[in-house]
């Protein structure tokens, strides 16, 4: 007898279980409808067998993304490999979706069974779950069904931020409606001026330059010779500038008072920041087409294209449609009004905007219509499902030069190539463009990651800079250039700090009132002691190098040395001082006979 065993996937995990009686059950579906209601008739029935709960939400969700795509999860697999009977031809499985029984019986081989009891039994095992699994209650089910639900759908709606093709359809239906508004208001500041200017009208063509013009001439008797270089800059003409300055001169046109023009500049000024900001939104739609789909901007332009995805109401449903619905999408009033009179059907819609059915033919523009619906269908299936991590626009480039062989064979008769050829090619140059874009987006990255490391090295100096507060420390870091200025000799005046007293301890001295005398000797011996002050400077290098003893003994000598300072401030620095105090006594006593001689 063959034993029916259900799986059933719930939120907090895999249940397995068995259904008593099968044969009859199978017999008497009426009565397993019924049964199915109540708790101790449907006890009857089913027997739970197994229950894998999930460790985590993240588990959860991993195995009901498996079970939606078909995949037998290893928890799924260790589950139905450990409960059920290892004569697999004697058991069938019952699953509720047939994806996933297909990918069981394909991988391990029991027969799997949807619809029909199983659908029954299924059901009642959703009504009663929390019945069957001890220490599962109706609230803690509720609440992990709700959590896995939010969470299988956000990761569901999940998408690449720059392939998002809803900005596509605002940008385009935004950049139609200011196209028409900017027309209106243009009109209406040509007939609110026209009364004050009105030949103006005759020699600007151009309604955003019209407005601009306006909004600087203003008052027609206030335009004279100094502005005319810039009319020059508004008009990009010279003769147009020249030719609005002389009917300015003998205009036919009314006087205007200072509030009217005040009006009028400033809704002129209105519309051309509008044109400004249509040319913005321009831009931005060549960049998000180039980024959601190139290849369909390459082979039919930006705008098209990008009304295309609008029409349809995204990429994805663009894709979807055959060629045949691509090339009369936007002509559905003419399809359907020709239905009705059993007349001729629209042979283009939205892709007569494109430039290659305005150069065919006349008798050839409904064949190369269906062409180029046909590769405007590739491109957005392509652009929709080719999943290329970089967007390139190598596809639609290889598509218009088909268009293009196309256009030349109904003129010529020249035979195009193949699509097959013309994709291998496309293939091989794709995947070179991708591998140069990813080479150069690692450049970038390498040199973010060293500016990076740079900043950060120099934020960690500065603040050990800073930390840096007992004089050890500070030793510690004059020490370190020694070695540095050891190889530059001719830097000696930027000693480190073993002799930095010295030199602070003698500059007061200078200080001193002295008499004129005094002064005189002191600048004699200056002179004389110069030259062999930096001699002797050099031999306390030798002292210098006790910097690479251990630390204990630099801390030491540091410590005797601040003391020796710091009683011998006052008197002088060096045995070099005390020969020059004896010599100056001398030479003051010598002074001094001499005056009183």
């Amino acid at each position: 007898m063959v034993l029916l065993h259900v799986l059933f996937e719930h939120a907090v995990g895999y249940a397995l279980l068995a259904l008593k009686e099968v044969e009859e059950i199978s017999l008497l579906l009426p009565q397993v409808e019924e049964c199915v209601l109540s708790l101790g008739k449907f006890h009857n029935i089913v027997r739970l067998v197994a229950f894998n709960p999930f460790s985590s939400s993240q588990v959860a969700l991993e195995n009901a993304n498996a079970v939606s795509e078909g995949i037998v999860h290893e928890d799924l697999r260790l589950l139905l490999e450990t409960h059920l009977p290892s004569k697999k031809k004697k058991v069938l499985l019952g699953v509720g979706d047939p994806k996933i029984g297909a990918a069981i019986q394909e991988e391990l081989g029991y027969n799997c069974q949807t619809g029909g009891v199983v659908a029954e039994i299924l059901r009642g095992v959703r009504l009663h779950f929390h019945n069957l699994v001890k220490g599962l209650t109706d609230l803690s089910a509720c609440k992990a069904q709700l959590g896995l639900g939010h969470s299988y759908s956000r990761a569901k709606v999940k998408f690449n931020v720059n392939r998002v093709d809803n900005m596509i359809i605002q940008s385009i239906s935004l950049l139609d409606q200011l196209d028409k508004d900017i027309n209106t208001f243009s009109m209406r500041v040509r007939e609110w001026y026209g009364y004050h200017f009105p030949e103006l009208v005759k020699i600007i063509n151009d309604n955003a330059t019209y407005c601009r013009l306006a909004q600087f001439i203003g008052n027609r008797k206030e335009l004279s010779e100094e502005k005319l270089e810039k009319l020059e800059e508004l008009t990009m003409d010279g003769a147009k500038a020249k030719a609005i300055l002389d009917a300015s001169r003998s205009s036919m046109g009314m006087d205007i008072s200072a509030i009217d023009l005040i009006n009028i500049e400033s809704f002129s000024s209105r519309v051309v920041s509008l044109s400004e900001y249509r040319q913005s939104l321009h831009t931005y739609l060549r960049s998000k087409m180039s980024q959601v789909a190139p290849s369909l901007s390459a082979l039919i332009g930006e705008a098209v294209g990008a009304r295309l995805i609008a029409h349809a109401g995204s990429l994805t449903n663009l894709a979807k449609y055959p060629a045949s619905t691509v090339q009369i999408l936007g002509a559905e009033k003419a399809l359907f009004r020709a239905l009705k009179t059993r007349g001729n059907t629209p042979k283009y819609g939205l892709i007569f905007h494109s430039t290659f059915i305005g150069r065919a033919a006349a008798k050839n523009k409904g064949r190369i219509s269906r062409y180029l619906a046909n590769k405007c269908s590739i491109a957005s299936r392509i652009d929709c499902f080719s999943g290329m991590e970089v967007p390139t626009s190598v596809f639609g480039e290889k598509l218009r030069e088909q268009v293009e062989e196309r256009l030349s064979f109904y003129e010529t008769g020249e035979i195009p190539r193949k699509n097959l050829d013309v994709m291998k090619e496309a293939m091989v140059q794709a995947e070179e463009a991708a591998a140069e874009i990813a080479r150069k987006l690692e450049k970038q990255e390498k040199k973010r990651l060293k500016k990076e490391k740079k900043r950060l090295a120099a934020l960690a100096l500065a603040s050990s800079g800073n930390s840096s507060s007992t004089p050890e420390e500070c030793e510690e870091m004059n020490e370190k250039p020694k070695k540095k200025k050891k190889q530059k000799p001719q830097e000696v005046p930027q000693e480190n700090g073993m002799e930095e007293p010295s030199v602070s301890y003698t500059k007061p001295k200078k200080k001193r009132s002295f008499s004129k005398e005094e002064l005189v000797s002191s600048d004699l011996e200056e002179t004389a002691g110069g030259s062999t002050s930096l001699p002797k400077r050099k031999k306390s290098s030798p002292k210098e190098e006790t910097a690479s003893e251990p630390e204990e003994v630099s801390r030491s000598v540091s410590k005797k040395k601040r003391r020796f300072f710091s009683k011998e401030e006052p008197v002088s620095s060096g045995p070099e001082e005390a020969a020059s105090s004896k010599t100056s006594t001398k030479k003051k006593k010598k002074l001094h006979k001499a005056s009183q001689d």
